[in-house]
């Protein structure tokens, strides 16, 4: 073994990144239980503290309803395993790499959550934030890539989608998905969850065949900055969940 690799099994199994494991892996299973995930494919990444280059991810070839905290691997920005005991999807590491390396984002969840999904074969590509409560607290935190390319089989494709982030939280992958980051897991968590209600809502009102009507755009403003001035409720929610969704012994 040598010095990178004894450094690296070092962090993987210290206490906190032990710790980060085990709410990624939670973060994982809650998606399962809501139906966001996806056969075993999409991925969620966490970056682990004091390495830029570092990041932790859900394996290959496992549903996430079965992850555990030991499922979790980690790797580097060029996609190389670093610790774990798993393999790694090549999509999961071009995209993930990216968005953490260029659109520096911390936590970054990626799925095609139905709904979500949906939204992404439309012409408007994207949640409207000035229909429902849900949708208002994502006002001015989504962009959108209408620019389907494939899949993400190399590092010009995860480039492209990270720029296309421009800075938002939620970026819209046009027939293709949703990308949810944020600085914690718990965050970003909270946020893709309600992402999914928001547009769940919004498909079930075009449903109905009559016409949607939006708030101003300063109210959905307003009602955004009500909900990310205080993320006490995102860590409740979390919390709550690992209490239903535990470990197993």
């Amino acid at each position: 073994m040598n010095l990178e690799s004894f450094a690296a099994e070092a962090c993987f199994h210290s206490p906190d990144i032990s710790l980060l494991r085990a709410d990624l892996a939670l973060a994982l299973r809650a998606a399962a239980h809501h139906g966001l995930g996806e056969g075993i494919c999409n991925h969620f990444s966490i970056a682990v503290p004091e390495h830029d280059d570092w990041f932790l991810l859900n394996p290959r070839g496992l549903l996430w309803s079965e992850i555990q905290a030991d499922d979790i691997v980690m790797i580097d920005a060029e996609g190389r395993k670093l610790a774990g005991r798993h393999e790694v999807e090549p999509t999961a590491m071009f995209i993930h790499a990216a968005v953490h390396r260029i659109a520096r984002k911390n936590c970054v969840l990626h799925t095609h959550m139905p709904y979500a999904t949906s939204l992404t074969l439309t012409e408007g590509r994207a949640l409207d934030t000035c229909l429902s409560q849900n949708a208002m607290r994502f006002h001015g935190r989504i962009a959108v890539d209408a620019n389907y390319n494939g899949l993400a089989l190399d590092n010009s494709e995860g480039e492209r989608i990270a720029h296309a982030m421009s800075g938002a939280d939620v970026v819209f992958l046009g027939n293709h998905g949703v990308v949810v980051c944020g600085e914690r897991i718990a965050y970003a968590y909270d946020d893709l969850y309600y992402l999914e209600r928001a547009c769940t809502v919004q498909v079930l009102a075009h449903a109905t065949g009559q016409t949607l009507k939006p708030v101003a755009p300063g109210l959905a403003a307003s009602v955004a900055a009500q909900t990310m001035g205080e993320r006490l409720q995102s860590e409740l929610f979390f919390n709550a969940l690992r209490r239903a969704l535990p470990e197993k012994n």
